[in-house]
């Protein structure tokens, strides 16, 4: 399992350093990301009998994205105003079903998905268009990837704390505490691609890390709650796409911010 959980992140790393260079080229690769894992997703509910709106919410989330890849944003703040543009259709297309049963659940689910997968995910290439895009979200990949193997190493070799059973049964505290010192070995390991100062790479390196942790868990509570051990197979003895960057599902946006606030 150690080798499967190491090569799933050196294939993500790998990919988008593949691509990571041209800006345009790994929005689009983000952009692909995204639809599989909003497919998966859609797919992983479907099982559980829940009846969103799929192509629906995969079209609309393939919108944020490709916006800001091509830079078309007709307002400021504009995914908020998409958000509820898309709720307003979602209300619209449910007067046309035959039945109200289900409605809210189907609504909000695929409003969620569209956030969840698509909008957060869409704050790496937000950070790839910065200023030292490349270096920055690098740093970032390099934090929470490294994060995700500490913790599974860590966790395999000495873990005996179990962290949430009723989650993740075999997430271990040990495991935790060694993604942490992962993230932040990450963290300094960056700071020739960022130029930060130490503060400021140990408060990411530990609170990346601790955030990459809650995108893993959140995704393994979808998961539990599916009853399905990897979102899909497309990545074969590896999981699907969202095992691949449910990590990246808070990093992303956080960095991006952070970034945008604090260090300016």
């Amino acid at each position: 399992m150690l080798h499967r959980r190491i090569a799933s992140s050196c294939v993500l790393i790998g990919i988008i350093t593949a691509t990571i260079f041209v800006d345009w080229v790994f929005g689009l690769l983000a952009t692909m990301f995204i639809v599989v894992g909003l497919y998966e997703f859609f797919t992983i509910l479907e099982n559980k009998g829940i009846g969103m709106f799929k192509y629906f919410g995969i079209g609309m989330g393939i919108v944020i994205p490709l916006s800001i890849t091509f830079h078309f944003e007709p307002t400021r703040g504009w995914e908020l105003l998409f958000t509820i543009l898309a709720l307003l259709v979602l209300i619209v297309m449910q007067f046309t079903r035959r039945q109200n049963s289900g409605a809210i659940v189907d609504i909000s689910t695929t409003i969620f998905a569209i956030l969840y997968i698509s909008w957060s995910i869409s704050f790496l290439i937000k950070i790839r268009f910065l200023d030292n895009g490349f270096g920055l979200l690098s740093s970032v990949l390099l934090i929470t990837k490294l994060g995700d193997i500490g913790a599974y190493i860590v966790g395999t070799g000495f873990g005996k704390t179990p962290l949430l059973p009723r989650i993740s049964p075999k997430k271990s505290v040990e495991g935790a505490i060694g993604g942490l010192v992962f993230s932040v070995l990450g963290a300094f390991v960056s700071m020739p691609l960022v130029h930060f100062n130490y503060a400021h790479l140990l408060f990411l390196g530990v609170f990346l890390g601790i955030l990459g942790q809650l995108g893993d868990l959140s995704e393994s509570l979808l998961k539990r709650d599916c009853q399905v051990k990897d979102s899909s197979s497309v990545v074969p003895r590896m999981g699907g796409v969202l095992d691949l960057v449910d990590s990246l599902i808070f990093t992303g946006p956080v960095f991006y911010f952070y970034i945008s606030t604090v260090i300016k």
